[in-house]
Parts: C-alpha cells; sequence; structure tokens
C-alpha cells in the first residue's frame, strides 16, 4: 500500500446464507479497489449488486467473507465516517450537538466539541441554524447537518451511501453543488454509493461500475471533466457521453428471459 493510497481492498468477497432455502448466496465477488488520497470516487452499479454492501464491509459494519481492506493511518481521528441516506439526526438535540455528538463519543469535553463544531457547521452552509433542531430543517439541510457531522470526528475517508437519494431533484442538484464545494475544502477522500449517473459522473473522478450479483468491478472509468465543475457541465456533449457509456455498461447486466416467441429481450 502506496503512502498516498488512503484505502486498498484485495479479492472482497461477501457470502450470505438464505434464510429461506439456507443455500450460499454470493453478494460480492472478488472486489480490488485502491482510492489515492484526496481522490472522489462513485461506485455505481444495479440495484442489488453489492455496493452499499462493500461500503460497509470498509465501514467495519460487516465483515468480508474473505479478502482484505486497509485504510491508511494519518492523523489521529478515525481512519473513516459513514453518511447514509436517512440523515438520523437526533431529534432531541440542536444542530450543534448533533454535528459535535461524535466527538463527545470520542470524550472531547462538550463544550470543547461544540467549539470545533462550529466552524463545520459554516463550512456546510448553515451558518444561523447552529441551535435550530432538526424539526425545523428541511431535508437538505439536514443532510448536510449530517455531513458535519462526519467531518467533525476528523476522517481520513467519507464513505457516502446515497447520502442524497430521499431529496427532491433540484435539492438534490444543489446538493451535489454543495458536495463538490465542501470536499475541496475539506480534502477528504470520498468513496460515494450512488443510483444516479449523472451524479456520479458530475462529483466524481473515477466511476467504479459493478456487475449484477454477485458484485464485481467491470469498469474504473476516469472523469476527466476539469475542476471546478459547475452544474451545466451536465449539458456538455462531453458530460452526455459519460453517461451513455456507463448507461450502456449497466443496461447489459440487466436480466434477459424470452418472450413467447422464443426471442430475447431486455428487461
Amino acid at each position: 500500500m502506496s503512502a498516498d493510497t488512503a484505502l486498498s481492498a484485495r479479492g472482497v468477497r461477501m457470502e450470505y446464507r438464505d434464510r429461506n432455502t439456507n443455500q450460499p448466496l454470493l453478494a460480492i465477488e472478488d472486489v480490488d479497489l485502491d482510492l489515492a488520497e484526496g481522490e472522489f470516487v462513485a461506485l455505481l452499479g444495479p440495484s442489488g449488486c453489492g455496493k452499499s454492501t462493500f461500503l460497509k464491509i470498509v465501514n467495519g459494519l460487516l465483515k468480508a467473507t474473505a479478502g482484505e481492506i486497509r485504510l491508511r493511518k494519518g492523523r489521529k481521528g478515525r481512519e473513516d465516517a459513514m453518511v447514509f441516506q436517512d440523515a438520523a439526526l437526533f431529534p432531541w438535540y440542536s444542530v450543534l450537538d448533533n454535528v459535535a455528538y461524535g466527538l463527545v463519543c470520542a470524550g472531547v469535553p462538550r463544550r470543547e466539541a461544540r467549539r470545533r463544531a462550529l466552524p463545520l457547521i459554516e463550512l456546510v452552509g448553515l451558518t444561523g441554524f447552529a441551535e435550530k433542531y432538526p424539526y425545523q430543517l428541511s431535508g437538505g439541510m439536514q443532510q448536510r447537518a449530517n455531513l458535519a457531522r462526519a467531518l467533525a470526528v476528523d476522517a481520513e475517508i467519507l464513505l457516502m451511501d446515497e447520502p442524497f437519494a430521499s431529496l427532491d431533484a433540484q435539492t438534490r442538484e444543489d446538493m451535489q453543488a454543495e458536495l463538490l464545494r465542501i470536499w475541496t475544502a475539506a480534502k477528504k477522500t470520498v468513496l460515494f454509493v450512488t443510483h444516479q449517473i449523472d451524479e456520479a459522473v458530475y462529483l466524481s473522478d473515477r466511476v467504479i461500475v459493478m456487475a449484477a450479483r454477485p458484485g464485481r468491478v467491470i469498469a474504473d472509468i476516469a472523469i476527466e471533466l476539469p475542476r471546478p465543475r459547475e452544474l451545466d457541465v451536465k449539458l456538455t456533449p462531453e458530460f452526455v457521453r459519460y453517461e451513455q457509456r456507463i448507461w450502456e455498461l449497466i443496461a447489459r447486466q440487466r436480466p434477459t428471459t424470452a418472450t413467447a416467441a422464443g426471442t430475447q429481450t431486455r428487461t
């Protein structure tokens, strides 16, 4: 593992037992993946291909059947932090106390944790909302607070599992642009799971495409669009070509069924 590699996965495999049949079910097969420090990488593929499972293995929430995950040891603090689709903020805590929560759990005195959390609230665009409660925030604002909470523990890698999936289309695009701004400022390594091809292309340095179950890497595509990126880059021919290429890769993973006439069709 080189000095500038933030994450290295080798031969990661995940096998479950089907609860009904007790037969083995292979979810992920021999995934190899490297992330350079400061890189933004999206993980994309058909539903059920194991994207979120792989993310949870990296985070330690699941133990792989085989293989190895190595994270670069850097500054003091966590190596990774997870940002889920559901912001899952504590409703009885203010935004400031939600963001400071991980620091308090790590033994930082509450007053100091709140002091360290405040600049992150400003970084994610929630200035003036530190003492508000989750019910007083929109969905996009709640995810901003969720992101600030992950940043507060000063993790080397941010693991993001479809964090904008529950947002409306306009808010989702706004949050994509905001995430790039925050990522540029925070200089974190990001592994981002999404179903949205345009989201993956817009955000990423690389898009990793996974096959249908069992999940495995079938393409590693460098996104050579200049940064910084504005949302209108999605209208350019270069962007559309990336979308088309990735869409074709994913479309090939869809199951093929026979029609009554004996021909084949994609479903």
